[in-house]
């Protein structure tokens, strides 16, 4: 949702390379903007093929500083497990998302998760998080439950911001 999936028969990949990546339209203004309101942007990400030995940690870490550089984000977690190792932050368990919570003293209760895969909504919502689902079309099972359906981070960020004025006011 940050940067473009490579989509291989209706699954998405994450890319392998800093050549590969494609920073999605909007993303940087949806960024700049909830950091203007006072919202820290935190990215929570699996990234299994590491466990599988097909990407090295290093060149995830890579893509994370170009990423955090050119974007301003400033906190990445990471899961570099697999679904057989059983572990506590690959999502949908929430370990990823309270992990950073207690690190950066984030109120989990007044924070959202904007995902794109039904693991990102099922991470958010054990957290106890609100959750946007941004809908890719992917050929993969979808979320059952969310609080938005947006179409980009941008259109998530709009709505968040449009929350944040209406529990202000309230």
């Amino acid at each position: 949702m940050i940067n473009r999936a490579m989509v291989k028969d209706g699954k998405p990949f994450a890319p392998q390379s800093l050549g590969e990546i494609e920073i999605l339209p909007g993303v940087a203004e949806a960024i700049q903007s909830l950091k203007a309101h006072g919202f820290l942007v935190v990215v929570v990400s699996n990234q299994p093929d590491v466990a599988r030995g097909t990407q090295s940690q290093e060149s995830v870490e890579s893509m994370n500083r170009h990423l955090g550089s050119t974007l301003g984000i400033e906190h990445f977690r990471v899961c570099y497990h697999d679904d057989g190792d059983n572990c506590h932050c690959r999502k949908p368990k929430p370990g990823l998302v309270t992990d950073a919570a207690a690190l950066l003293g984030i109120d989990l209760s007044g924070s959202v998760l904007v995902g794109d895969r039904w693991r990102d909504i099922s991470a958010g919502q054990a957290a106890g998080c609100r959750t946007i689902w941004i809908d890719r079309g992917y050929r993969e099972r979808r979320p059952e439950d969310f609080d938005f359906r947006a179409a980009s981070l941008l259109d998530a960020s709009r709505w968040i911001l449009a929350q944040d004025k209406q529990i202000k006011r309230g």
